[in-house]
């Protein structure tokens, strides 16, 4: 990323998107989220995003038209599906999107998977698209490690977490994750 750039992170109220923000944040970049509910806005506002909406009350282009006026740069896409199709409609020339996850696809056969419609842009707009899977970048976790804790020692990076009790309540905790339930990282804490 570079300073001024205008980044879209989806889904971001869990523990990718909070942290993918963040990190946006500190390289100088004005970041807008999207999360699923009032309380995920202002977590998201909270810590440190510039504007965020709430996905079920405002549709992702009503939000695109009134916080990304210039376009989007970056797009860190936790959600996939229709977020996606409209979102390649406001990326900027040259921009750049980040496939890290499709959590809006997750549970959906082959016949009820959202068929994204504007991947036309993607040409048209010489965008760069990756997907984004973190055991790729293994032989750097030391680094990564490092920076982030140093973020969080100075202030930069905050860390949230929605903690469940007991082992047996692992389906549970998980299950929450694909519904919404966490704020942040969902932790199943064993004593």
């Amino acid at each position: 990323p570079k300073a001024g750039d205008t980044v879209y992170v989806s889904g971001a109220a869990g523990c990718v998107g909070l942290t993918a923000g963040q990190i946006f944040k500190i390289f100088g970049c004005r970041v807008i989220g999207s999360a699923g509910s009032d309380d995920k806005v202002a977590l998201c506002k909270d810590y440190g995003f510039d504007d965020v909406f709430n996905y079920k009350t405002t549709t992702t282009a009503e939000a695109l038209k009134e916080f990304a006026s210039k376009g989007v740069d970056i797009y860190f896409d936790n959600v996939g599906g229709e977020m996606l199709e409209t979102t390649l409609n406001f990326m900027n020339k040259y921009g750049r999107i980040v496939f890290c996850g499709a959590i809006s696809q997750y549970n959906k056969n082959r016949s009820e998977a959202y068929g994204v419609h504007t991947f036309s842009n993607a040409i048209g707009k010489e965008l760069k698209m990756e997907g984004f899977i973190v055991s790729r970048w293994q032989s750097r976790f030391p680094e990564g490690t490092q920076q982030l804790a140093k973020w969080v020692t100075e202030g930069k990076l905050k860390v949230k977490t929605t903690e469940v009790l007991g082992f047996e309540k692992t389906p549970e905790a998980l299950l929450g994750v694909f519904k919404g339930k966490n704020l942040g990282k969902m932790v199943v804490k064993v004593e």
